[in-house]
């Protein structure tokens, strides 16, 4: 993921910073407790297809 990028998306809920999961190709919003995926390179920034962190991956 292009750190440029990065620092241009927000989470369209809480239009908080994003953080990028390597591991899982995902950006994490710890402020709404959702993790959107990245397919193909391209992050998919809608509310219906991220998944809800648990409590065990928000302290991370």
């Amino acid at each position: 993921m292009d750190t440029r990028l990065l620092e241009l998306l927000v989470c369209p809920v809480t239009k908080g910073p994003l953080s990028y999961d390597r591991e899982r190709q995902e950006l994490v919003s710890h402020s709404a407790r959702l993790a959107y995926p990245v397919r193909d390179g391209i992050p998919v920034l809608l509310e219906s297809e991220a998944r809800t962190l648990s409590d065990e991956e928000l302290q991370r």
